[in-house]
Protein backbone atom coordinates (compact mmCIF):
# COMPACT_ATOMS: atom_id res chain seq x y z
CA UNK A 1 0.00 0.00 0.00
CA UNK A 2 1.49 3.33 -1.00
CA UNK A 3 -0.78 5.49 1.13
CA UNK A 4 -0.53 5.73 4.91
CA UNK A 5 -3.82 6.25 6.70
CA UNK A 6 -4.72 6.57 10.36
CA UNK A 7 -7.72 7.51 12.45
CA UNK A 8 -6.85 7.73 16.12
CA UNK A 9 -9.22 9.58 18.45
CA UNK A 10 -7.95 10.59 21.88
CA UNK A 11 -9.79 11.88 24.92
CA UNK A 12 -7.13 14.06 26.53
CA UNK A 13 -7.46 15.38 30.08
CA UNK A 14 -5.16 17.62 32.09
CA UNK A 15 -5.47 20.12 34.89
CA UNK A 16 -4.06 23.44 35.89
CA UNK A 17 -1.03 23.37 38.16
CA UNK A 18 -2.15 22.26 41.64
CA UNK A 19 -5.72 22.36 40.28
CA UNK A 20 -5.90 26.11 40.76
CA UNK A 21 -9.14 27.59 39.45
CA UNK A 22 -7.41 29.64 36.73
CA UNK A 23 -10.36 28.88 34.43
CA UNK A 24 -13.05 30.15 36.83
CA UNK A 25 -13.94 33.17 34.70
CA UNK A 26 -16.34 31.80 32.03
CA UNK A 27 -15.12 34.29 29.41
CA UNK A 28 -11.51 33.28 29.92
CA UNK A 29 -12.43 29.57 30.01
CA UNK A 30 -14.25 29.76 26.67
CA UNK A 31 -11.35 31.66 25.14
CA UNK A 32 -8.90 29.07 26.51
CA UNK A 33 -10.93 26.31 24.83
CA UNK A 34 -10.71 28.23 21.56
CA UNK A 35 -6.94 28.69 21.96
CA UNK A 36 -6.44 24.99 22.76
CA UNK A 37 -8.44 24.04 19.65
CA UNK A 38 -6.27 26.41 17.60
CA UNK A 39 -3.06 24.77 18.83
CA UNK A 40 -4.41 21.27 18.19
CA UNK A 41 -5.07 22.32 14.58
CA UNK A 42 -1.68 24.06 14.48
CA UNK A 43 -0.18 20.63 15.26
CA UNK A 44 -1.86 19.22 12.13
CA UNK A 45 -4.32 17.27 14.28
CA UNK A 46 -8.12 17.43 14.29
CA UNK A 47 -10.19 18.78 17.17
CA UNK A 48 -13.72 17.49 17.70
CA UNK A 49 -14.37 19.47 20.87
CA UNK A 50 -12.73 21.14 23.86
CA UNK A 51 -14.34 21.63 27.24
CA UNK A 52 -13.62 21.53 30.91
CA UNK A 53 -14.14 23.27 34.17
CA UNK A 54 -12.41 25.75 36.48
CA UNK A 55 -9.32 23.61 37.04
CA UNK A 56 -8.99 21.26 34.05
CA UNK A 57 -9.71 20.66 30.39
CA UNK A 58 -10.87 17.82 28.16
CA UNK A 59 -10.08 17.59 24.47
CA UNK A 60 -11.30 15.11 21.91
CA UNK A 61 -8.67 15.15 19.21
CA UNK A 62 -7.83 13.14 16.14
CA UNK A 63 -4.10 12.47 16.25
CA UNK A 64 -2.15 13.06 13.05
CA UNK A 65 -0.29 9.97 11.87
CA UNK A 66 2.98 11.91 12.08
CA UNK A 67 2.50 13.35 15.59
CA UNK A 68 3.16 11.70 18.93
CA UNK A 69 0.85 12.25 21.87
CA UNK A 70 3.73 13.79 23.83
CA UNK A 71 4.57 16.24 21.01
CA UNK A 72 0.94 17.31 20.68
CA UNK A 73 0.55 17.88 24.41
CA UNK A 74 3.83 19.72 24.76
CA UNK A 75 2.84 22.12 21.98
CA UNK A 76 -0.71 22.87 23.11
CA UNK A 77 0.17 23.19 26.79
CA UNK A 78 3.24 25.37 26.20
CA UNK A 79 1.59 27.73 23.74
CA UNK A 80 -1.73 28.04 25.60
CA UNK A 81 0.12 28.70 28.86
CA UNK A 82 2.10 31.52 27.23
CA UNK A 83 -1.14 32.97 25.89
CA UNK A 84 -2.89 32.73 29.29
CA UNK A 85 -0.20 34.71 31.09
CA UNK A 86 -0.89 37.79 28.95
CA UNK A 87 -4.55 37.32 28.03
CA UNK A 88 -7.38 39.53 29.21
CA UNK A 89 -8.80 37.84 32.34
CA UNK A 90 -5.69 35.61 32.38
CA UNK A 91 -3.13 35.28 35.13
CA UNK A 92 0.63 35.81 35.01
CA UNK A 93 1.01 32.73 37.23
CA UNK A 94 -0.98 30.45 34.91
CA UNK A 95 0.47 26.99 34.45
CA UNK A 96 -0.71 23.51 33.49
CA UNK A 97 0.15 20.41 35.50
CA UNK A 98 3.14 18.48 34.14
CA UNK A 99 1.21 15.32 33.26
CA UNK A 100 -1.89 14.39 31.30
CA UNK A 101 -4.20 11.52 30.52
CA UNK A 102 -4.73 10.39 26.94
CA UNK A 103 -7.33 7.70 26.36
CA UNK A 104 -8.26 5.99 23.10
CA UNK A 105 -11.77 6.48 21.77
CA UNK A 106 -13.50 4.30 19.23
CA UNK A 107 -14.80 6.22 16.21
CA UNK A 108 -18.32 5.01 17.04
CA UNK A 109 -18.00 6.53 20.55
CA UNK A 110 -16.97 10.00 19.35
CA UNK A 111 -20.50 11.50 19.66
CA UNK A 112 -20.80 10.21 23.24
CA UNK A 113 -17.43 11.66 24.25
CA UNK A 114 -18.29 15.00 22.61
CA UNK A 115 -21.51 15.08 24.63
CA UNK A 116 -19.63 14.17 27.82
CA UNK A 117 -17.09 16.97 27.29
CA UNK A 118 -19.79 19.53 26.52
CA UNK A 119 -21.57 18.67 29.79
CA UNK A 120 -18.63 19.39 32.11
CA UNK A 121 -20.51 22.03 34.10
CA UNK A 122 -23.15 19.42 34.97
CA UNK A 123 -20.55 16.78 35.95
CA UNK A 124 -18.73 19.16 38.25
CA UNK A 125 -21.85 20.25 40.09
CA UNK A 126 -21.66 16.74 41.57
CA UNK A 127 -18.04 15.57 41.50
CA UNK A 128 -14.48 16.84 41.72
CA UNK A 129 -11.90 16.70 38.98
CA UNK A 130 -10.01 14.03 40.94
CA UNK A 131 -13.08 11.80 41.21
CA UNK A 132 -13.85 12.28 37.52
CA UNK A 133 -10.27 11.46 36.52
CA UNK A 134 -10.24 8.34 38.72
CA UNK A 135 -13.44 7.15 36.99
CA UNK A 136 -12.00 7.75 33.51
CA UNK A 137 -8.84 5.84 34.42
CA UNK A 138 -10.89 2.99 35.89
CA UNK A 139 -13.04 2.83 32.75
CA UNK A 140 -9.87 2.49 30.65
CA UNK A 141 -8.20 0.13 33.16
CA UNK A 142 -5.34 2.55 33.73
CA UNK A 143 -3.77 2.35 37.18
CA UNK A 144 -2.77 5.64 38.73
CA UNK A 145 -0.42 6.35 41.59
CA UNK A 146 -2.14 8.92 43.78
CA UNK A 147 1.24 10.09 45.08
CA UNK A 148 2.18 11.47 41.66
CA UNK A 149 -0.90 11.89 39.49
CA UNK A 150 -2.05 15.21 41.00
CA UNK A 151 1.24 17.15 40.73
Amino acid sequence: MSQSLAQVWLHIVFSTKNRQAFLRDPRFRVEMFRILAHYVKDSKCVVATVGGWEDHVHLLAGLSRTKTIADLLEHIKTESSKWAKDAEHGNSLFSWQAGYGAFSVSHSAVPDVVKYIKEQDQHHAQQTYQDEYRKICLLHEVKIDERYVWD
